[in-house]
C-alpha cells in the first residue's frame, strides 16, 4: 500500500503551488490558513496588488507576514498597501508608527475612528491631524468638523472660525471633557463661549454651566439663567473665583445669603 502523505507534506506541496501558481491561480492560495502557504504566495512573481490587498484585508494574518509584506519596495511603493498595513490589527508598532506619518488626511481621520485601531496609533493621527489644521482650507475643516473625533473637534473649536463652531458643537464623538478643556484655555475666542453658552446640549449640562459661568467672555444673560441651577455650595465657591466682575460676585454672594435664609434649619 502506497503511504498517504501527512499534513506537513501536503502543506509542502500547497505552499510550492501557491509559489509557483498562475495569475489565474492566485486567488485560490490568499485565503490559505497556512502560514507557510501564504510565504510562499509572497514570493510568487505574479503576485499583483490586487491579490495583495485581498490578502491584506485578512484579519487573521500574523505579524511577521505582514513586516514581509514590508520589506518589499515594490509593494512599499502603493500606498493602499501602506494604508492597509497601518489599518491591520496585527500589524508591528513600530511599522505602524513609521507608516501613519504618510497617510493622507481623510485616511487618518478615518483610522482615528476604527474601533479595532490601538489607542496609541488614533492618539497619533489625531496628532497629526491637528498638527496639519493651519494649513488646512476651509472646505476641509468644514468636513473635519463634522466628520473628526472628539479631539480634532476640540482643536477645531478652539480655533473659533465661526462657520466651524456649530458644526463642531454637533459633533457626535465631541465630549463635556473635550469642551471643558477648550473653556479652560487661554484666549478663547468669544464666539466660541457665547455658542456654548445658548447650545441646546452643551448649556445644559451642569459642568458646563459652571465652567461658563466663570468664563469671564460668557453674556451676562446666560449667566444670570444658570445661576438658579447650580447648587448652594458651588454658589459659595464661586462667589470668590477672580474671573466674575464686582457685580456678578455681588449678585452670586446675594443669591448665597438668599438661599441660605431659607433652608430649613435642623429640628432642635
Amino acid at each position: 500500500m502506497v503511504p498517504r502523505p501527512n499534513r506537513d507534506d501536503r502543506e509542502a506541496l500547497t505552499a510550492e503551488r501557491a509559489r509557483s501558481a498562475s495569475r489565474d491561480e492566485l486567488l485560490t492560495y490568499v485565503y490559505n490558513g497556512s502560514e507557510e502557504v501564504l510565504f510562499a504566495l509572497l514570493e510568487n512573481p505574479l503576485l499583483d496588488e490586487k491579490n495583495l490587498l485581498l490578502l491584506l484585508e485578512r484579519k487573521d494574518l500574523p505579524g511577521k507576514l505582514l513586516d514581509s509584506i514590508a520589506k518589499q519596495k515594490v509593494w512599499m511603493e502603493s500606498y493602499p498597501v501602506r494604508l492597509r498595513l497601518v489599518r491591520h490589527p496585527h500589524t508591528p508598532r513600530i511599522l505602524s508608527l513609521r507608516l501613519i506619518k504618510q497617510l493622507y488626511l481623510f485616511d487618518l481621520v478615518n483610522l482615528s475612528l476604527l474601533p479595532q485601531v490601538p489607542a496609541e496609533l488614533k492618539r497619533i493621527a489625531e496628532e497629526i491631524i491637528v498638527s496639519r489644521l493651519a494649513q488646512l482650507p476651509l472646505g476641509q475643516k468644514l468636513t473635519l468638523a463634522r466628520r473628526g473625533s472628539g479631539r480634532v473637534a476640540a482643536a477645531l473649536l478652539a480655533e473659533g472660525v465661526t462657520q466651524i463652531i456649530p458644526l463642531v458643537l454637533d459633533n457626535a464623538f465631541l465630549t463635556e471633557s473635550h469642551v471643558l478643556k477648550v473653556l479652560s484655555r487661554e484666549g478663547v475666542a468669544p464666539g466660541v463661549v457665547g455658542a456654548l453658552a445658548s447650545h441646546a446640549k452643551w448649556s445644559y449640562l451642569y459642568n458646563v454651566r459652571m465652567a461658563l459661568v466663570r468664563h469671564p467672555l460668557t453674556p451676562l444673560a446666560r449667566v444670570l439663567s444658570f445661576i438658579p441651577d447650580l447648587t448652594l455650595r458651588d454658589l459659595a465657591e464661586l462667589q470668590h473665583a477672580s474671573t466674575l466682575t464686582p457685580s456678578l460676585r455681588e449678585y452670586i454672594r446675594n443669591e448665597v445669603e438668599i438661599r441660605a435664609r431659607r433652608r430649613p434649619r435642623p429640628a432642635s
